[in-house]
């Protein structure tokens, strides 16, 4: 029946009508959306990667989701033991033994001894008998056969490994079922005289691989083919998390941003008025200066506001521990404490080389999520760099604050200059198109003493000072002084 459904689709195209393939969604975070609603439904998915890239889990989430929302499937492995796999799936939260009691998977032995294949005595048919007998008393829909490679090695003559894939590629196209293949990628024979056997037997092909750059592990994920479909042709990189696979397919990201909203207080009234009434809503705002000009105390000054407010706000600290952080700013009269205590302030403390990009990045997506702040701060924003270099810090802030925008989320980066005026120097990693006010914060010289200053260098679609402000940092928070002209006149001492 559902080869002829899927017959009559194609006769329909003929007649002019567009039709899309039937698909099998894997519920994994993010990778339905770059396979277009998920894996090609009754056909083959060829994953391939090296050692430690994450095709097993690939494989076994795809059927524990699978199991969990109404279809059930068979794993059959010829690498890892059931005891191993269950033991491994349980640091994810996956029962298996709970859904295998309940008829929605089947764990299949799939390892063999050598010398048994090696004798010519060993076939897959029975095995494959099997699984279609399983599948058809539970009602399976999908079937994952993991590291077919470990097997195939086996095999001393290229004709024994010839005979067994045409005899796998026949069930597998007959069986009705979504399946996944798993293999590492070989360069001996006899594996590599078929691999591209795999790759024509398989309507999808999706490529994982694990790397280290700047001393710093990442996995990306790549989809090669996929017969009938689009899908997003980039390489996208994931996580294994522990719930699973998560990716974000971050080059699918569209211009999608919230408009700005009403004006909102920066917690100092003369600033405010230098900036037509204050920031905007769901816009982005860059304090920038150089060390000890009060950005983090700037950006904790709005905070202590808008939670006076009853909102919520995520601030992520890149150089400060969480407690440093909260002592600092409460020297100068900022006491941020009593907002951690009721939940309407959550103060993350992330090293930036702990972890690659995409780490810290799914972190913080999965933190807006949970939490729903209507605020972001980001401080310091040059520390991204050491998440992998300036490329990678780019990427990161740029995927992250788009993500935020989409949300109309007000966001506020901190970022340390060396004191010059540049538009790199200010935004730091390239980011300026993205920022929508930008602050500079510096120190003059004269008279003896050096001052802090302050000017309002964009305010994108609103009116601004352009005066150039003294201002001081006191036990009661930042106090924003007269304008002045000039480097040696007009200066306020204190």
């Amino acid at each position: 029946m559902e080869k002829k459904k899927e017959e009559r689709e194609v006769l329909g195209s003929r007649r002019g009508r567009k039709v899309t393939i039937k698909k099998t969604p894997t519920f994994i975070n993010g990778l339905d959306e770059i396979l277009n609603g998920g894996l090609p439904a009754r056909r083959t998915t060829l994953i391939v990667g090296e050692p430690g890239s994450g095709k097993t889990v690939m494989g076994m989430e795809f059927l524990f989701r699978g199991a969990t929302n109404g279809e059930p499937g068979i794993f059959l492995g010829f690498e890892e033991p059931p005891r191993i796999l269950r033991e491994n799936a349980l640091t994810f939260g996956w029962d298996l033994r709970c859904l295998e009691k309940d008829g929605r998977l089947f764990l299949m032995e799939g390892r063999l001894d050598p010398e048994v294949v090696v004798s010519g005595q060993f076939s897959l048919k029975p095995m494959l008998f099997i699984i279609a007998g399983k599948a058809k008393e539970m009602g399976a829909k999908r079937v994952v056969i993991d590291a077919l490679d470990v097997l195939l090695r086996l095999f001393e003559s290229s004709s024994q490994v010839r005979s067994e894939l045409h005899q796998l590629n026949k069930w597998l196209t007959e069986s009705g079922l979504t399946s996944i293949l798993t293999l590492k990628p070989r360069e001996e024979p006899p594996l590599s005289l078929f691999q591209d056997f795999f790759y024509s037997m398989a309507d999808c092909v999706i490529h994982l691989d694990a790397r280290l750059f700047n001393q710093i592990s990442t996995r990306r994920l790549r989809v090669v083919k996929y017969r009938g479909s689009s899908f997003g042709r980039n390489e996208y990189p994931f996580v294994i998390t522990e719930e699973g696979i998560r990716t974000i397919p971050i080059t699918r990201f569209e211009l999608r941003h919230k408009p700005f909203g009403e004006r909102i207080s920066t917690g100092v009234p003369s600033l405010d008025a230098m900036l037509g009434g204050g920031y905007q809503r769901a816009s982005c705002i860059l304090l920038a200066g150089e060390p000890g000009t009060g950005k983090t105390l700037l950006a904790s000054t709005f905070v202590r506001h808008v939670c006076n407010r009853g909102e919520k706000v995520i601030y992520l600290s890149l150089e400060e521990s969480p407690e440093a952080l909260i002592h600092n700013v409460t020297s100068a009269g900022i006491r941020l404490l009593p907002f951690l205590k009721d939940e309407r302030l959550h103060l993350f403390g992330a090293m930036p080389e702990a972890t690659g990009a995409e780490e810290h990045l799914i972190r913080m997506v999965d933190a807006v999520e949970r939490i729903k702040p209507q605020h972001v701060i980001v401080d310091a924003i040059l520390a991204c760099e050491r998440m992998g270099g300036k490329q990678v810090a780019f990427d990161y802030l740029m995927r992250l604050l788009n993500f935020l925008k989409e949300r109309g989320i007000t966001t506020i980066l901190t970022n340390q200059t060396t004191g010059t005026k540049s538009q790199i120097e200010i935004s730091g990693n390239g980011i300026s198109s993205m920022v929508d006010t930008v602050l500079f914060l510096s120190y003059i010289s004269g008279e003896g003493e050096t001052n802090r200053i302050i000017q309002v260098l964009k305010s994108r679609g609103s009116n601004h000072s352009n005066q150039v402000r003294q201002y001081r940092i006191t036990d009661e928070g930042m106090e924003i002084l007269e304008a002045f002209v000039g480097a040696k006149k007009d200066i306020h001492a204190g």
